[in-house]
């Protein structure tokens, strides 16, 4: 990914920010997630080295931001496979 990456969400561990990470994708967003690397390490998801950053190109940023804001209010839907 490029250098100009933005935060548009911090999870609480790096559980949450594979999911996360995940539903970006889904939608076309190439992301990635940043854990301090003491909270990595011991696999804190606690305070603040449990939590993660998801990271999308700044490009990204308002649509990544705009989906997760519908995410967290419901609004999503999930599609039938038929």
């Amino acid at each position: 990914m490029p250098e100009n990456l933005v935060v548009v969400y911090t999870a609480a561990g790096q559980t949450e920010a594979n999911l996360i990470k995940g539903v970006l994708e889904a939608a076309g967003i190439p992301a990635m997630s940043s854990q301090e690397g003491a909270g990595a390490a011991f696999g804190l998801t606690v305070g603040l080295m449990g939590k993660a950053q998801i990271l999308v190109r700044e490009e990204d940023a308002a649509e990544a931001r705009e989906l997760l804001a519908a995410m967290e209010q419901g609004e999503l839907e999930e599609e039938e496979d038929n």
